[in-house]
């Protein structure tokens, strides 16, 4: 049926409004961390296939993975790894109902940004 009222209604807040929330921000890149993951993990099956495939193409793809760009796809693909699967942890905390109040959700989001660069920072030092 349509819609009679369409033009008494409200428009939603645009961009240029609307004030990102850190809870709105975090959960975006969840998101992106995730597509950027898939991302990262095409070089890396890459760099196997090249190793299966013989040395002209292994030299190739580990002088790719081994350069100064596939060392930061690398070091930024393990703050992914962290950032996602601590976004992953919030949202199983929020599933259960807690945390959900505005001041818990935005220091879940400050500790998960914090906790995630800490861990790459380890995980780069360590390995």
């Amino acid at each position: 049926m349509a819609d009679v009222n369409r033009g008494n209604r409200p428009l939603s807040p645009h961009l240029t409004i609307y004030r990102p929330q850190l809870t709105s921000m975090t959960s975006i890149f969840v998101r992106l961390t995730g597509n950027a993951l898939l991302v990262a993990m095409l070089m890396i099956v890459w760099w196997f296939v090249a190793a299966a495939a013989g040395p002209d193409a292994f030299a190739t793809a580990d002088g790719f993975v081994r350069s100064w760009f596939g060392d930061l796809v690398l070091f930024l693909s393990t703050w992914a790894i962290w950032y996602h699967m601590f976004g992953g942890i919030r949202h199983l905390i929020w599933d259960q109902g807690y945390m959900l109040d505005v001041e818990k959700s935005e220091t879940a989001g400050l500790i998960m940004i914090i906790v995630s660069v800490l861990m790459t920072i380890f995980t780069a030092i360590v390995l």
